[in-house]
């Protein structure tokens, strides 16, 4: 019986070892010998902050209009005949005065050189009467020629006069038809696409001419804007040119012109004013039918103060920031904004040249929120960088 008795002894001092193994390795890992552990605040948010300075600020009035060719004109012949040559080329750009097109000649030159052969009759004809008239005149205060005949005379002198300057008429008219052949352009412009080839007859009465001209270099564009910015307008215009810039449908500079115009009346069916606008176009950007957005340079805020429009959030009582302050935590500062772009925003109220605000992470503020500046941007984007400024004021 002494073996077995052993056995038990071993084991449990076996299992006493491994209680108090399993009794040290909890000691040490158990909290109350670990280091003291203080409550700490949130974490800081990194963010990046932009300084609020003041600058030059230009308000822009934006609209959505269509191109429009300066001067559009449908080439079409004035006198009737073969047309013998068209002498251009589809969408060539060709200068005022520049040959188009000519019309077979011949039979308004034979009808100019009979009208000056009847010139040249009528002013024989009137010589000799006009010799007969000095011998009347001559003879009828001897009794040699009656009054009858004198008279007579005279009105048949008259009439060849007359004659002559009908004939000369004639000749002009037969001139200008003459001159009809030859179609030329009438303005600096860009050709179209040819209605009508040559060895075809071609009428005055026809509808469609032989091609239509357009000037692109200027060209217009028409455009809209609400009718409240009626006055703001007017005053722009009144001060001296007005810029406006033609932008593309992604937002693309096209090219840079003036307003020229504003219409006569509103819109009553959509509220709204049309003005015109003429632009340079040097690189044939724009296009007739094309529709284009229009900036309208309305006016340029003096000295305002600015900040970059990613700082600015909107609460439920209107448009607010977060300012930095020097203890490197935030506290949502209420603003006034003036206008703002997708750049830049004007405030009139709330804020100091100077003063630092949060641009980044604005959705993990709250007032009073530590923070950790990782960059500040000392400076706004100029004026040029606010171009997509509305001019509407924020709400």
């Amino acid at each position: 019986m002494t073996i077995p008795i052993r056995l038990s002894r071993t084991r449990l001092v076996m299992g006493a070892a491994a209680v108090v193994a399993v009794a040290f390795f909890a000691w040490l890992l158990a909290p109350a010998h670990a280091a003291p552990q203080h409550s700490a605040g949130p974490p800081a948010v990194p963010v990046i902050t932009a300084r609020v300075v003041r600058q030059d600020v230009p308000v822009y009035l934006e609209g959505l209009g269509t191109v429009q060719a300066f001067y559009t004109v449908k080439v079409t012949a004035q006198v009737n005949g073969q047309l013998t040559d068209v002498a251009f080329h589809e969408g060539q750009q060709v200068k005022r005065g520049q040959l188009l097109a000519q019309i077979d000649p011949r039979p308004y030159q034979a009808a100019l050189d009979e009208a000056r052969a009847a010139l040249a009759k009528d002013q024989a004809q009137l010589v000799g009467a006009d010799k007969d008239l000095a011998r009347y005149n001559f003879l009828e205060p001897k009794k040699l020629a009656s009054q009858q005949q004198v008279d007579t005379q005279k009105a048949l002198v008259g009439g060849l006069k007359a004659q002559i300057e009908a004939d000369r008429a004639g000749i002009e008219s037969a001139a200008t038809e003459l001159s009809y052949t030859r179609i030329t352009s009438p303005i600096d412009g860009r050709t179209g696409i040819r209605n009508v080839d040559p060895g075809n007859i071609v009428h005055s009465t026809d509808t469609d001419g032989i091609v239509v001209l357009t000037q692109l270099q200027p060209i217009s564009t028409i455009f809209t804007l609400p009718e409240g910015n009626l006055e703001a307008v007017a005053d722009a215009m009144a001060r001296g040119p007005v810029q406006v810039v033609a932008l593309g449908q992604d937002g693309t500079e096209l090219d840079r012109g003036t307003v020229k115009l504003i219409d006569n009346q509103i819109d009553t069916t959509t509220g709204t004013i049309r003005l015109k606008a003429t632009f340079p176009n040097p690189k044939l950007r724009l296009w007739p039918g094309q529709f284009v957005n229009l900036r309208l340079l309305e006016r340029t805020r003096q000295n305002a103060l600015t900040i970059p429009a990613a700082a600015l959030q909107r609460g439920p009582d209107g448009m607010f920031v977060y300012l930095v302050r020097p203890d490197a935590t935030v506290a949502v500062q209420p603003v006034t904004v003036a206008n703002s772009s997708e750049t830049v925003a004007v405030v009139t109220q709330g804020l100091q040249a100077g003063q630092e605000v949060a641009t980044s992470n604005l959705f993990r503020l709250q007032d009073g929120a530590p923070v950790r500046v990782l960059a500040s941007t000392p400076k706004q984007p100029t004026a040029s960088g606010s171009a997509r400024a509305s001019g509407h004021p924020a709400s």
